[in-house]
């Protein structure tokens, strides 16, 4: 009698185990807990991006000062003649300096304008229109143009004017003199002495 009764207690025993064996069997899910910093840090953040800023350059600032002065030598070239060279000067609406002991100097052109008055000058031959010399000193003269103008700080020996319109002044005496043309002017401070003169409102004195 007691074993009819131990057996159901069995069974029921088993049964038992059999569920719990069966509950523990069954997988829990699995949570991963961060700690506090690790989360704050992991966390996205929530400061605003700065939008992006604009510079504004100005403009490179524009020189109003006066323009610069003009480049040395600019009024033109300086040539020599050494010491009994010979020169020419050919062009137009220039100025040229010219130094030295000049034999010959021959000058060709459109108002051309040559600073010679650091220079002695044998023979000095223009050739063009409103050509203007200025020399220390001058042994002959030869102009064959119009509205030219001649300055001798010295003397000169002979003078050969051919055209209309110019000048020849000279500091000292003017050995003898030649024009063919219209309205030219000889003065000479120390006096003229040989003329010859071909032409209408020529001056010579």
């Amino acid at each position: 009698m007691n074993l009819h009764r131990s057996v159901p207690a069995a069974l029921g025993v088993l049964a038992l185990a059999g569920v719990l064996s069966a509950c523990s069997m069954t997988p829990e899910p699995v949570e991963t807990r961060l700690p506090p910093e690790r989360a704050a840090s992991s966390a996205p953040s929530s400061a605003a991006v700065p939008s992006p800023s604009v510079v504004t350059i100005s403009p490179a600032p524009v020189s109003t000062g006066a323009p610069s002065g003009p480049p040395a030598n600019a009024s033109g070239d300086t040539v020599s003649c050494g010491d009994g060279g010979t020169q020419s000067v050919s062009g137009s609406e220039q100025t040229v300096r010219v130094v030295g002991t000049c034999a010959e100097l021959t000058v060709s052109g459109s108002a051309l304008t040559v600073d010679a008055s650091a220079a002695s000058i044998g023979t000095l031959r223009i050739s063009g229109d409103r050509a203007r010399v200025d020399a220390a000193a001058i042994d002959a003269l030869v102009v064959q143009g119009n509205d030219g103008s001649v300055h001798s700080a010295g003397a000169i020996g002979s003078v050969d004017v051919s055209g209309d319109r110019s000048t020849v002044d000279a500091k000292g005496a003017v050995s003898s003199v030649t024009v063919r043309g219209q309205d030219n002017v000889v003065r000479a401070s120390g006096g003229v002495g040989t003329q010859t003169v071909e032409g209408r409102g020529n001056q010579i004195g």
